[in-house]
């Protein structure tokens, strides 16, 4: 088993008045020649937006975007003719493939909007740009692993372009489980969204996050309560 460990205290962060943003991976101003991505894992952003802000239309490519909202509401345009309002408790993935251009801003005028967004290298270019949102059952990650990701395509469910499965899991001080990584070949990376485990031994906090490979299965254990990402795919 080969592990990496970051600490949340060791993330990039900016401040830009408007935004207040932590970078597990090197992105825009900070350079981290050691934590370029983690097998095609390639952005772990953490973001929260002011009230009546945000990003103005921009493009991407050939990126699968995935973003997580934790607190608030964040309103999606894009070149396709999309418009949603996401919400916590709901997922919304976008395929840039070709290309695409799109915004991001608050849904609320006073309170902040948080939300992790994610980016993983696909494993076709150049597909179809695509769109897809959906409310998740947040009953189903009560002390056990709630599948949120997987690859497409699929008739029902979220799922990118690439062999990766993300599983959130809410987990009572106390309870332990394990991870059975669902391809071989593929790693896992853990991100603490609150609360504290210990993985293999690791003490993980608020925010932490620690990349697995080189193992099929591995063990968590709360510390107190906790709700955790772990996102399982390809090396490269």
């Amino acid at each position: 088993m080969k592990t990496i460990y970051h600490k949340a205290e060791s993330r990039g962060h900016a401040s830009h008045g408007w935004l207040n943003t932590y970078h597990t991976f090197s992105f825009a101003n900070y350079y981290a020649s050691d934590r370029m991505h983690f097998g095609v894992l390639r952005v772990l952003n953490d973001d929260a937006i002011d009230g009546d802000t945000g990003f103005g239309m921009h493009p991407h490519d050939n990126m699968e975007i995935i973003t997580i909202m934790l607190e608030g509401a964040l309103e999606h345009k894009d070149s396709m003719g999309n418009i949603g309002v996401i919400k916590p408790g709901e997922i919304q993935v976008m395929s840039a493939g070709t290309g695409i251009h799109h915004s991001e801003y608050n849904h609320s005028k006073d309170d902040a909007a948080k939300l992790l967004q994610i980016w993983v290298f696909p494993n076709k270019r150049n597909v179809t740009p695509r769109y897809d949102q959906m409310a998740l059952e947040l009953s189903e990650r009560k002390n056990r692993w709630q599948k949120i990701i997987e690859p497409g395509p699929v008739d029902k469910g979220m799922w990118i372009q690439q062999d990766a499965w993300f599983h959130v899991g809410q987990f009572d001080k106390g309870e332990e489980t394990h991870y059975k990584l669902q391809r071989e070949g593929n790693g896992a990376y853990i991100f603490v969204i609150e609360g504290s485990v210990i993985v293999e031994g690791q003490q993980l906090n608020r925010r932490d996050g620690m990349g697995i490979s080189e193992t099929n299965l591995f063990s968590l254990m709360a510390t107190a309560d906790a709700e955790v990402l772990i996102m399982d795919l390809p090396m490269s």
